[in-house]
């Protein structure tokens, strides 16, 4: 390295306690937002659409933001996490403090979600970096630890919007933004070893088209990844018009997604132990087959204590889901093309998935109500659960052939 690297121990609890911010930042603006909209006069539809937009912002500003990352290494990831939540934090205040029609809204969810989406996948980048370079930072913990903030966040939230109304969690997640800020740029910057001499040319990143094109295998789980996460999103959502029509109010759902955001943690503790044993593949099909499971049981819930009973089926569906993915990307794609991996990944999932499954749930629940809406992610859950199992077994038959050949 050119200069000593951070020690372990450091980066773990820095990056940990940036998967907290990042979480319950995420929670104050996302847990509620069905809820917030609706307070503000929208319908249902109106009401997907928005949301599907602020996912459709993720999609676009994603590939924008990876692609650059990696065209310029010399700018460490931290800077450019920074900025986009900058740009995040300064939509946030003016959507707390001028009220807002359609058009206003959707511009201020477009710059929320093309820029706090968007960073994610480049905060996983800051530690997979460290990773690759020998230094085995607990991804998985850190990633379940966010969960419980989320979590957390979420049950504090509700008793807030019961006592100071829905409109102040814009407060919260506006403080929120600026404690992530600091604590991403005062993240150690990683330094790569210096090539040797003698070293040939380092590869150069690759378009995603050729990412797609040159990997059957990668591209029908991104298919399967989207379907899943357009079945699984709508669950956390849209989680209120479940429990307000098993009978519960904002309270009622922050308990519900503290169970939800709770399971995921642990998770984290036997995450290395089944990806060693199964492989990211794997595991990411269980994690579609739990999403499945999870959709069945809401859709048989017939009051708030059996709601809260199908929150555990979280553990192996979205829970596993997220750290199993960022592997699967880390192991699939050439080691110049992993920010831009990630980012694709993150398009299909919260991105693509997440516009799919806003606009599919908000025209079901006008057409049907939360049970329709259930319907359709049990149908959807169920073919990305073959696409997945397809996925693996090309990817079987294609390193057959490699080894063959």
């Amino acid at each position: 390295m050119n200069a000593p690297q951070p020690s372990l121990r450091r980066l773990d609890l820095h990056y940990i306690v940036m998967q907290i911010g990042y979480w319950a930042m995420f929670a104050a603006i996302c847990a509620y937002l069905a809820a917030l909209l609706g307070e503000r006069g929208f319908s249902n539809s109106q009401i997907g659409l928005l949301i599907a937009i602020r996912c459709l912002a993720g999609i676009i500003c994603q590939p924008l933001l990876g692609g650059f990352a990696d065209r310029h290494p010399e700018i460490p990831l931290k800077v450019i996490v920074a900025l986009s939540l900058a740009l995040s934090l300064a939509a946030s205040l003016a959507f707390l403090l001028w009220p807002m029609g359609m058009g206003g809204t959707a511009v201020i969810l477009i710059i929320l979600g093309g820029f706090e989406i968007s960073a994610y996948p480049l905060m996983d980048a800051m530690a997979i970096q460290f990773i690759n370079a020998g230094m085995p930072i607990r991804y998985s913990l850190g990633r379940g630890i966010g969960s419980m903030a989320y979590a957390v966040t979420c049950v504090i939230l509700g008793f807030q919007t019961q006592a100071m109304g829905v409109e102040s969690t814009l407060v919260t997640h506006t403080a929120l933004v600026a404690a992530v800020i600091a604590l991403t740029i005062s993240y150690p910057a990683f330094r790569a070893a210096p090539a040797p001499a003698d070293a040939p040319p380092a590869e150069k990143p690759h378009s995603v088209w050729y990412l797609l094109k040159s990997n059957p295998p990668f591209t029908l789980m991104l298919a399967a990844i989207l379907l899943g996460l357009t079945a699984c999103l709508p669950m956390s959502n849209f989680l209120v018009n479940v429990v307000e029509s098993r009978g519960g109010n904002s309270a009622d759902l922050g308990v519900a997604l503290f169970i939800m955001g709770g399971f995921e943690l642990p998770t984290a503790f036997f995450f290395q132990r089944m990806l060693r044993r199964l492989g990211s593949g794997k595991l990411i099909l269980i994690s579609m087959v739990f999403t499945v499971l999870k959709a069945a049981a809401l859709l048989l819930s017939f009051n708030l204590a059996t709601v809260f009973l199908t929150q555990p089926l979280q553990m192996l569906g979205y829970g596993l889901f997220t750290p199993a993915s960022v592997y699967f990307v880390n192991e699939s794609v050439p080691q110049a093309d992993r920010v831009r991996g990630q980012t694709v990944m993150m398009v299909a999932s919260n991105g693509m998935g997440g516009m799919l499954g806003s606009y599919i749930s908000g025209l079901s629940l006008d057409m049907g109500g939360a049970n329709l809406m259930l319907l359709c992610c049990i149908v959807l859950g169920c073919l990305a659960a073959v696409l997945s199992a397809a996925a693996l077994a090309l990817s079987k038959k294609s390193e057959q052939r490699r080894l063959s050949g």
